[in-house]
């Protein structure tokens, strides 16, 4: 499952990022560690006590392509550690050198990249999505080559798990049901200990992730993100959001928008996110099927019938987001279609006038108490169509008078929905460029702190607000590999 490997040494470790508060809630004490020591630990230079690391084995489909031997390519799991509440996380570097699964490449991570996971991943926390997170991130003091030499970096990612679909199906491929088993085991002990006395824990355990994933692309889809690599080998079982490759939110509201420079044909649009996370939910099944009954079609009947419950369990999960994006609560007279509609006309309508998806959620929440203000919310929002509109803000309101509570109430349920702050495209690459090219890490550390508060106003960073001006548009993000 696993090949044990050393970090490579690197010339000159530099900390340029260390998330204090992460590293107090994993119970890991630095006050007393020099910074050379601690760049020297992050950079893999010296192993920290009780490291033990390790490139784990895994196999993917690779945009629809499956490929069976994929693996720990350029990251190494150093080992676990245990929370106050008792719960394991693992410590992995990510850029820390060649691996027996590198397949070529030189295993090493470019600044960009890191700069990019490191926000990306704590302004995903920030938001309350399961993701990893970064703990800190090191400069190595030595070019990487890609397109052209580019500075090198590392980052030290920390997830309650980093078992994939990917990793069931590498030993699928290889008919090792015994290990699929052990893999069952280890994720039930690890992630959901309450399906350990399950009748059949490899049933609940499709259940559990699917339920998961419902829930983590919903969420995804509330606050504009799109993953970019949705591949097997980046799903998950812990359901949290794994690889921030060229990952991007949305400025405009588009559903067919795609950002990512290798996804040519959109296969992980915007909008197919949650078709892409069933789809590799049925992959993750048929890895499953020999645990479910020795009998073919009954395994098969089995899968099918966790895997049909998930496009309902997505809609229920989406249609809660969207409800609480627009105040709204539930209700016994209301049903789910019509909320339902509700949503989809607000979203044609950003989706015809190109407007922005994060501001027009954020203005529409605080007009919600302000009725002077909902008159003009159209000029505000720079639409065109304002019949259109109109009409749409009609049925709001009456659907508003359905449920208890005042404008004052919906206003605060709504604002605390709608990010004032995202991690906006064209923001992270003046972070990577003035770190690349001047050393400049200022507008790095301004996003760590505006990131990390994204509901609340901060007029002081009003410009991470806005949305980007045309020459500012960032249309394509790259993985970095």
């Amino acid at each position: 499952m696993f090949e044990r490997q050393r970090p490579e040494a690197v010339v000159a470790p530099r900390l340029f990022a260390f998330n204090e508060p992460l590293a107090d809630e994993l119970r890991l004490d630095f006050s007393n560690v020099p910074l050379e020591q601690k760049a020297d630990w992050f950079a893999g230079n010296q192993l920290p006590p009780g490291a033990d690391p390790l490139a784990m084995a895994y196999a993917g489909h690779q945009f629809g392509h499956f490929v069976p031997q994929l693996g720990d390519g350029r990251a190494l799991l150093l080992g676990e550690v245990a929370d106050a509440q008792g719960r394991s996380f693992d410590i992995q570097l990510k850029g820390s050198g060649r691996t027996p699964f590198s397949r070529g490449g030189d295993g090493c991570a470019a600044l960009g990249p890191v700069l990019r996971e490191y926000l990306l991943s704590e302004a995903m926390h920030a938001l309350g999505i399961p993701t990893t997170r970064a703990l800190a991130a090191v400069t190595t003091g030595q070019p990487v080559q890609r397109d052209t030499l580019l500075p090198g970096a590392i980052v030290t990612r920390v997830a309650r798990s980093h078992v994939r679909v990917g990793t069931f199906q590498y030993f699928a491929v290889r008919d090792d049901v015994e290990a699929i088993q052990t893999l069952i085991r280890y994720a039930c002990q690890r992630l959901y200990p309450e399906l350990l006395g399950h009748a059949s824990p490899a049933s609940a355990l499709l259940k559990r992730v699917a339920e998961k994933q419902a829930e983590l692309v919903a969420h995804w889809l509330a606050v504009g993100f799109i993953h970019g690599v949705m591949n097997t080998d980046n799903c998950a079982i812990s359901g949290e959001t794994i690889d921030y490759g060229p990952c991007a939110f949305l400025d405009e509201y588009d559903p067919a928008k795609v950002f990512s420079s290798i996804d040519r044909n959109g296969r992980y649009a915007y909008a197919n996110q949650p078709h892409i996370a069933g789809w590799n939910l049925a992959r993750f099944a048929e890895t499953l099927l020999p645990v479910f009954s020795s009998n073919q079609e009954e395994a098969v009947e089995m899968a099918n019938a966790i895997l049909e419950a998930y496009p309902a369990s997505f809609h229920r999960a989406w249609l809660g987001r969207m409800r609480t994006k627009l105040g709204l609560t539930d209700t016994a007279e209301q049903a789910d279609k019509s909320d339902a509609e509700l949503v989809q006309g607000f979203l044609d309508i950003l989706h015809a006038e190109t407007a922005d998806f994060t501001v027009a959620f954020r203005t529409l929440s605080h007009a919600a108490a302000d009725p002077s203000r909902l008159e003009n919310l159209a000029g505000e929002l720079n639409l065109k169509d304002f019949e259109r509109f109109r009409d749409w803000l009609r049925r709001w309101q009456d659907r508003l008078q359905l449920q208890a509570g005042d404008g004052a109430q919906t206003r605060k349920r709504m604002l605390a929905a709608n990010p004032a702050f995202i991690p906006r495209n064209h923001q992270i690459q003046r972070a990577i460029t003035a770190a690349e090219q001047h050393q400049d890490f200022s507008i790095f550390e301004q996003l760590r702190t505006v990131l990390s508060r994204p509901f609340e106003e901060q007029e002081h960073f009003a410009e991470f607000q806005r949305p980007p001006e045309p020459e500012q548009r960032v249309l394509e993000t790259f993985c970095g590999t």
